[in-house]
């Protein structure tokens, strides 16, 4: 590595020798060309200053506004997972302002009357002159925190709003900036705006003199055109940039700089005055409308050239200095930037190698249990970046379907830590034979310990008896599954926070049952909130839409992401899609065997309502049992020859829209669909004996047909849900 930087270096100095000779011979030429050459040089290096000065100040304003940004985006849903507990959902705002010290204060506004119960509807977190953090209600009668540009403007931008610079009088009580965002309960209700103050006092220090220019200086102006930060002190938060124009001496170019200022250009222009021209280098702050400028005098530039025109060897000297001074920043920039790209490709490499790590972790064959019917699973997830956040694992123990889908907040490799921290602690503590509850405590407990960072991972975890049906499940701050039964519904999951936010948090555990071809469809909010060009969320109409037609479930999966991508277009992806798709087809036919004895009737009830339960008819059960007893006794009394004993065999099967009753025997061979149909417009006296039993049959199921097959009398009933 030493030896190719020295070999770079010695050809950047023989091609500097080369240019410095002709640079000498020129300059002997003709001072006049030397001057002008100069003068150029002088002004780009101004020119070269001046951006390389805005490029600093402008990614030190913005490290500041993502610091504020984070912040406000990451403890929304904090106060959205604690709205059910106003304890901890006041103290939001001082731990903001703990966890960020760039931000100067924050409130937690409640929306009037949005149902929310808390002593103090606008608590606000400031530091103090010795920078200890203090609290104030903005509730008060001289502070109407509701017609605040921040808290309208809030409540309507899901991501996020920066307002103007404003003094907060009665507030705050100092110039400042404030990011607001929305803060949604379950409903998607806005029920609160969460805060973030800058403070500009911080601007001072950023926005100030040009190194090397002693009469240069800087500015900043709001996108609106107020004067931020100025030389002039008389004129910050208080002057536009149209009424500057009035103080200087060349009104007409100053009006056209300020106009292709305020319409978000970067440049730069030559004012003319009495004293000596200025030049103003201008360009926009990314994301907030400001336009930073840096005004500098002609003569800062020219001072050295104006001494040195008297002496012209001393300028040749200077000259060549310059360019070997050039060419050896060159050099250098060149191997530096040689050392940067090497060491983006070797990070873009363990990304990739950490990106194949991460997801190996991950289940990702599919049918995972080939050998199975019972189960039709699968899953899939597409990171945002190199590596996400997002994760799901399942596996089966004891005839039990163990399951998890999560979100971690935040992005890239911290987020893909606690990602694998988070499935790794799935697996050790599912592997104990501890109740549901335990398992959810026991992760959030160990997540919660030294969470110094403040991150989180909203979670649904499951456990399906794929015998019985029961599903047990814990939902801990994670967007609710959806249930397809005989519609697609959400299923309702109780008000748990997500995990790692505090230790020791008791969480609530929820049962139902699933019966045959029910199926669920988990899902990360990267499928709901993504976003086209024209900034247009998915959304769950479009997602119900792609579900309500049945399909395998490695079908629904590949249909939901190529509606995603169809609908995002050319938009970047902005968050990690993660889906787990479990279609339930267990508990398919349950059965019971009879003797043709009228007493044994007596079991039928019982078989039919578990039946019934099993595949989601509870409601018709009492109709099919009438049908069935019907059905039974014909057998039983008629089938076989009197004095002999023989069996009927009854079987329930579960299947698509309704249910299949079949009921089979060795009797002597008779059809009673071909019965005729009983006239039950008679009288009890004059109608024919026999009949009424197919009738009713027919009357409750839905299909009744009848067949001879392999000795056995074979009569199928169908009843639809």
């Amino acid at each position: 590595m030493v030896k190719e930087q020295f070999k770079q270096i010695r050809k950047f100095v023989g091609t500097g020798f080369g240019l410095v000779f002709v640079a000498s011979v020129t300059i002997a030429a003709s001072s006049l060309i030397q001057y002008m050459y100069s003068a150029r040089g002088l002004r780009e290096e101004a020119t070269k200053i001046a951006e390389g000065e805005l490029k600093s100040n402008r990614l030190e304003i913005m490290n500041i506004i993502d610091l504020a940004q984070s912040a406000v985006k990451n403890n929304v849903s904090v106060a959205a997972s604690l709205l059910d507990y106003p304890e901890y959902l006041l103290k939001i705002p001082s731990l903001l302002l703990a966890k960020n010290p760039d931000v100067a204060g924050s409130t937690l506004a409640f929306v009037p009357d949005c149902g929310i119960k808390v002593y103090d509807k606008a608590p606000y977190a400031f530091r103090d002159g010795e920078g200890n953090i203090q609290t104030i209600s903005l509730d008060t009668e001289s502070y109407d925190y509701t017609s605040k540009d921040w808290f309208i403007e809030g409540t309507k931008r899901l991501s996020g709003y920066w307002t103007e610079p404003y003094v907060d009088e009665g507030g705050g009580e100092f110039a400042m900036l404030t990011f607001s965002m929305p803060v949604k309960d379950k409903d998607g209700k806005t029920v609160a705006v969460l805060t973030a103050d800058i403070s500009l006092e911080w601007l001072t220090g950023v926005i100030g003199q040009v190194d090397g220019y002693p009469n240069a200086y800087s500015t900043l102006t709001s996108g609106a055109g107020i004067v931020m930060v100025s030389p002039i002190k008389s004129m910050e938060m208080k002057t536009h940039l149209s009424e500057v124009s009035k103080y200087v001496e060349d009104p007409e170019n100053f009006s056209a700089m300020a106009e292709k200022m305020l319409a978000g250009e970067s440049g730069s222009a030559v004012l003319k005055q009495k004293n000596g021209n200025i030049i103003v280098y201008y360009a926009p702050v990314e994301r907030t409308g400001w336009i930073m400028g840096i005004v500098v005098p002609e003569k800062d530039i020219f001072k050295g050239l104006n001494k040195l025109k008297a002496i012209v060897a001393t300028l040749q000297i200077l000259g060549m200095l310059m360019i070997l001074l050039i060419l050896a920043y060159v050099a250098r920039e060149q191997i530096r930037f040689k050392k940067v790209n090497d060491n983006k490709l070797k990070m873009e490499q363990d990304l990739h190698i950490a990106s194949t790590i991460q997801m190996s972790m991950l289940p990702k064959t599919f049918p995972p249990f080939p050998d199975r019917h019972d189960i039709d699973m699968s899953a899939s997830i597409v990171p945002a970046k190199e590596v996400g956040g997002d994760l799901y694992d399942f596996f089966i123990r004891d005839e039990k379907l163990y399951f998890c889908i999560g979100d971690v907040s935040g992005k890239g490799v911290p987020a893909a830590l606690v990602m694998a921290m988070t499935r790794s602690m799935f697996r050790t503590v599912a592997a104990q034979h501890i109740p549901l509850k335990k398992i959810v405590e026991t992760i959030n407990d160990a997540m919660a310990q030294g969470n110094d960072v403040n991150m989180f991972v909203t979670f649904f975890y499951g456990i399906l008896d794929m015998q019985t049906g029961e599903f047990q499940f814990c939902n801990a701050g994670h967007n609710a599954p959806l249930l397809l039964s005989d519609k697609i519904r959400v299923l309702p999951v109780e008000s748990n926070i997500a995990l790692g936010l505090f230790e020791g948090f008791e969480f609530k555990t929820q049962s139902t049952r699933l019966h045959y071809d029910d199926a669920l469809f988990l899902y990360t909010d990267g499928v709901t909130e993504a976003e086209n060009e024209q900034k247009e969320l998915f959304g769950e109409k479009r997602m119900d839409a792609v579900l309500h037609t049945r399909r395998t479930a490695e079908e629904h999966l590949a249909t939901m992401q190529k509606a995603i991508s169809d609908f995002v277009g050319e938009a970047p992806q902005s968050d990690d899609i993660t889906m787990l798709f479990i279609h339930y087809l267990g508990c398919r036919e349950v059965s019971i065997t009879f003797d043709n004895q009228i007493a044994q009737l007596e079991a039928l009830p019982g078989f039919v309502e578990d039946a019934c339960s099993k595949f989601g008819i509870e409601d018709k059960a009492a109709g099919i049992n009438l049908a069935l007893e019907e059905a039974l006794a014909n057998v039983m009394l008629y089938a076989y020859p009197e004095g002999t004993t023989g069996t009927v065999t009854l079987k329930a099967r579960g299947m698509e829209g309704g249910m299949e009753f079949i009921l089979s025997d060795e009797g002597k061979p008779f059809d009673p669909t071909a019965a005729p149909e009983a006239d039950i417009s008679m009288d009890v006296d004059e109608r024919p004996i026999g009949g009424l039993g197919i009738f009713l049959v027919r009357q409750i199921m839905d299909s009744v047909s009848y067949e001879y097959r392999d000795g056995h009398n074979v009569l199928t009933m169908i009843i639809n849900k």
